[in-house]
């Protein structure tokens, strides 16, 4: 059997491991819309939830129920609108929206009990009426009061699945209808959730149904795979609907509507603390399992600064480097490097870690006051497509500039356009250091390409 099928079944159950140990006793809430339960992958989604909580993650579910609403209120004869995504009934709509929300989640409670896994539907959300807003009644549209938390930690504790319906009460008993997704984003923040994930039909944030701004990276399949918060604000600004009237008479919304919908209660509820937000596609298979163990996962991550970090290489680092960087020796792109070389010269590199893993590598030779190398440029293929790379360079001329050097250069042989994109240019090879110089091999034949810094502050001031 060939060595790369090998190393890199390997590293997918690395990455396994390393987020079980990761995300053990992690809270994670999910919102499953109620197109996913009716869906043919309904019960694989259900079998992954139970691998998950099996893994030792602590999971929350909340299910939509919109067309289960739909259906009763049709059949009654019931008028609705829809206001800031909250349906707006007359009074005597609530018990038909209160059956129909028991009604969804039961159908949870009844597949996770198909694969042995307790769950339990309570009324721990106290609730209070939107009233009115604007000029306009919201009816009965509620939001959360509180959650009650001692008896959801103690369900969770003992190893069951809550599941809420979108329903809460007030001190008085009284029903109001909450939307699924609101409620999913206000018990992950106000638990604190490590994850909440939002599991859509067609939930496929791409070129095909949305503007993407020019600084954010894609996936191969031209998906976005993750964006912090200030590239969530420019993908809404350029995405952003027509401002919406005062009332919304439509009964049903676009996909594209719906994910801008998530996006922004997901830009919220990273704000307010939760670690991590997902946007999922709920009719792939398995994309709740390869979101939460690999890097880079199947959906589209919304995150605040703690998702992936450059630092400084450390001693313990140099094995993942330099298996990070065997790869790119074995096609000829870098040089071989030896331990020995690696403990003599680990100061001079950064790193780029991805949740406790090293996924991309680079190092700063200066050899004077003049002129510094940028060198052992190294990117893990999973992470190849996130703009690393430039953020790599970026960062590292910029540490060149605090010590004042006048220009950094390159040598290659293969990636001599990626570094013109980087705005290097040409240059002849007796420029070089002379102890440099002396290094280098007229057989490897590599390219010489600088970037003069002093130039660019120049141009930078005019």
């Amino acid at each position: 059997m060939e060595e790369k099928p090998i190393l890199e079944k390997a590293e997918r159950i690395r990455d396994v491991i390393r987020y079980i140990k990761r995300f053990k006793n992690a809270a994670v809430v999910i919102h499953i819309d109620d197109d996913i339960i009716d869906s043919p992958l309904f019960l694989s989604h259900i079998r992954d939830i139970a691998l998950i909580h099996q893994a030792g993650l602590r999971v929350i579910i909340v299910p939509g129920a919109r067309k289960k609403i739909d259906a009763a209120l049709l059949q009654n004869n019931i008028s609705w609108t829809y206001q800031n995504g909250s349906r707006i009934t007359p009074s005597e709509a609530i018990p038909l929206i209160r059956n129909a929300a028991f009604d969804a989640a039961n159908i949870v409670m009844t597949s996770l009990a198909g694969e042995n896994l307790t769950a339990v539907i309570g009324n721990w959300v106290r609730a209070r009426g939107k009233g009115v807003l604007s000029g306009v009644d919201f009816g009965t549209a509620g939001e959360i009061d509180k959650l009650d938390d001692e008896t959801i930690k103690t369900i969770l504790d003992s190893g069951v699945i809550p599941i809420f319906p979108c329903i809460g009460w007030s001190l008085n008993g009284k029903p109001y209808n909450i939307s699924s997704a609101q409620l999913a984003a206000q018990i992950a923040t106000h638990l604190q959730a490590d994850k909440l994930f939002f599991l859509l039909p067609n939930a496929e944030l791409s070129e095909k149904f949305f503007t993407i701004p020019k600084d954010v990276g894609l996936s191969p399949e031209g998906c976005i795979p993750a964006m912090n918060i200030e590239e969530l604000d420019e993908f809404l600004k350029v995405n952003s609907e027509k401002k919406e009237k005062t009332a919304i008479s439509r009964k049903t919304s676009s996909p594209s509507e719906k994910i801008l919908s998530m996006l922004r209660l997901a830009k919220k509820a990273v704000e307010q603390g939760v670690t991590r937000v997902h946007i999922l596609n709920g009719s792939i298979e398995g994309t709740l399992p390869c979101e939460i163990f690999s890097d880079l996962g199947s959906g589209t991550m919304i995150y605040k600064s703690n998702y992936g970090k450059f630092r400084a290489m450390r001693r313990e680092d140099i094995s993942a480097v330099l298996s990070l960087m065997r790869p790119f020796v074995k096609k000829e792109i870098l040089l071989p490097r030896s331990e020995q070389q690696m403990e003599s010269e680990y100061n001079d590199f950064i790193v780029y870690e991805l949740d406790g893993a090293v996924r991309a590598c680079a190092a700063l030779h200066i050899y004077d006051r003049s002129q510094a190398e940028i060198a052992a440029l190294a990117v893990d293929e999973t992470c190849a497509h996130i703009g690393i790379g430039p953020k790599m360079i970026e960062y590292l001329i910029e540490k060149a500039k605090t010590v004042s050097i006048e220009s950094v250069f390159i040598l290659t042989t293969q990636t001599a356009d990626w570094f013109e994109k980087q705005g290097f240019t040409p240059d002849e090879i007796e420029t070089l250091p002379e102890k440099r110089r002396k290094k280098w091999n007229p057989k490897r034949g590599s390219k010489l390409f600088r970037l003069n810094l002093k130039k660019n502050e120049r141009t930078e001031v005019i």
